[in-house]
């Protein structure tokens, strides 16, 4: 038998909706008119740069980014001509190939960086108290925790 969500519950789980698309587009459009990059470009270069090497292989990214493999080909298509990214053959295996960060695309993570913390400070951490922050993440934590178990 379904257990329905209460009047409040259902406001609450709407409001964390709305809050999670709007924050999501604020980003994507504060990251783009500041830099060019979208979300997931922005994304894909911090991946990279924290990786061992500034390389990850594709579906390694994938599965990170919470992408298609397909999708991801095509972004990386796309930040390659870009000059953002490179991709390599695996020479392990020759079946898949790695994401490389470029010098370009670190340099222009580097740029971007700054103004995409100033977003998220403005839409969000200065939005709440640093309690509810705190709070808010643990809260996340626990979700991801979950879904990821």
């Amino acid at each position: 038998m379904t257990k329905w969500l209460t009047a409040t519950e259902q406001g609450y789980w709407r409001s964390w909706i709305s809050a999670t698309l709007l924050l999501q587009h604020q980003l994507g459009r504060d990251l783009q008119t500041e830099t060019g990059l979208t979300l997931p470009d922005y994304e894909i270069l911090v991946r990279l740069s924290e990786a061992p090497d500034r390389r990850i292989r594709m579906s390694e990214l994938a599965d990170l980014t919470l992408s298609s493999r397909s999708r991801l080909s095509h972004q990386i298509d796309r930040m390659t001509k870009a000059g953002l990214v490179d991709r390599q053959e695996c020479t392990q295996d020759r079946r898949g190939f790695f994401a490389v960060l470029t010098d370009a695309g670190y340099e222009e993570l580097v740029a971007a960086a700054p103004k995409h913390v100033t977003s998220v400070r403005r839409r969000i951490v200065d939005v709440l108290t640093p309690e509810e922050f705190a709070e808010l993440g643990r809260i996340n934590q626990k979700l991801v925790d979950a879904l990821e178990g």
